[in-house]
């Protein structure tokens, strides 16, 4: 009979494999790589405290106890996170003395405006400009020559023309000159260039203007104006309005304009002006009104789009009589109006007036005459572009269409 040895007797008391290895089967002869160096060092290692000494191996060690958080962790550490991240956004903004550009300490930072961006001693020049007509405003011709050239100067950035506003040799005998005085005329000198345009589109706005009151282009007068500037008169005559492959150009200066709308800052904006309380007089004796001033779609065409005056509802053959005192500087058949009359009214509060009468049955006056408050001037009818007989009475101030009724006692 064999019996076990002490030693085996000893391995089987703590449930230990006699070769060695525990009952998971990890081998004992060597350190255990998950054991802390404390189990490594023995039950007699040194502990933190000289005193103590750390308990058998086979004894249950008394769980440590968890500490809370201290004062570091609840007071001065979400500090330090607030003033960091207040850092971190003074520094991404720009507002951190001595971060961003070379402004002042605390300077918020912004992109320069389109504005901003042009040369100061051009505004003058863009204001004096616009003063040739009443079609033209400083912003706009800013955005044409943002369109143009970009402000840029140097000629040899711009393919076949020269100087801010774009002018080629012929253009620039025809709408050059020495606008500053200093002895020679040049599309690069910047103040010739920008009066040179000025000119050139208030030559085309007298012409888009005379082309309207013939009734021959219907439309807003700067839109027509610049349609031409960019597609030629003919284009404009020949449509009848905006042509479409003008339409582009007309709208993106529009959209440019509004980054200069500070250069007109001291300008009344065209037809923005109140008129004097019922200056004018009714040129007919109904008050009914069959179509309002504003948009609308044309009851014969379908097109949205402005209506240019107010519609009188008045029977075939009734008087119509101007408004106000003037000069008759249109009277004609055309093909939308029918028979239309145009009346001068010259400068009213600064303003250039003028009201028209259309589709009259019968015209009583003729180009050239002179008018008072009363003149009978036609007939109410339905001729030209027109569903029934009507008068359409529009009044015109600085070549923009307004409302008529304000100006109607």
């Amino acid at each position: 009979m064999n019996h076990p040895s002490p030693a085996q007797h000893e391995a089987d008391r703590h449930g230990a494999d006699p070769h060695g290895t525990d009952p998971h089967g990890t081998d004992r002869h060597g350190p255990d790589p998950g054991a802390t160096a404390q189990e490594e060092a023995g039950p007699h290692a040194a502990t933190d405290h000289p005193h103590e000494v750390a308990a058998p191996h086979d004894v249950a060690a008394a769980p440590r106890r968890r500490r809370g958080p201290g004062p570091f962790t609840l007071l001065v550490l979400p500090g330090l996170t607030v003033l960091i991240g207040c850092a971190v956004f003074l520094t991404v903004t720009g507002r951190l003395p001595g971060t961003g550009s070379d402004g002042p300490a605390g300077q918020d930072e912004r992109p320069p405006t389109a504005a901003e961006r042009v040369d100061r001693s051009y505004v003058p020049w863009l204001k004096e400009a616009a003063k040739k007509c009443a079609a033209v405003r400083p912003s706009v011709l800013a955005a044409q020559i943002e369109a143009r050239s970009g402000w840029n100067t140097d000629s040899a950035a711009l393919s076949g023309a020269t100087g801010i506003a774009g002018f080629g040799a012929a253009q620039w005998r025809v709408w050059g000159g020495d606008a500053d005085g200093n002895g020679r005329s040049s599309p690069l000198d910047a103040a010739d260039a920008i009066m040179a345009l000025g000119r050139q589109d208030c030559a085309l706005a007298a012409e888009m203007a005379e082309l309207r009151t013939r009734g021959t282009v219907t439309g807003e007068l700067l839109d027509l104006t610049l349609a031409a500037y960019t597609a030629g008169r003919g284009s404009v005559e020949t449509a009848g309005r905006v042509p479409a492959k003008a339409a582009p150009y007309v709208k993106e200066i529009g959209r440019l304009a509004s980054g200069y709308a500070e250069f007109d800052a001291s300008d009344l904006s065209p037809g923005s002006q109140a008129p004097p309380p019922s200056m004018l007089r009714r040129p007919v004796g109904t008050t009914v009104v069959s179509s309002p001033y504003g948009t609308r779609a044309h009851p014969l065409t379908g097109v949205t789009k402005l209506h240019t005056g107010v519609d009188f509802a008045a029977g075939r053959g009734a008087p119509v009589t101007a408004a106000w005192q003037g000069t008759v500087v249109f009277a004609s058949l055309t093909k939308a109006y029918g028979n239309r009359v145009v009346v001068d009214h010259g400068s009213v509060g600064g303003k250039h007036l003028q009201t028209t009468y259309s589709h009259l049955s019968v015209l009583r006056v003729a180009r050239g005459e002179s008018v008072t408050v009363g003149t009978v001037l036609g007939d109410v009818g339905s001729t030209g572009l027109s569903t029934g007989p009507h008068l359409h009475f529009e009044v015109v101030l600085d070549g923009y269409y307004t409302d008529p009724l304000p100006w109607l006692g």
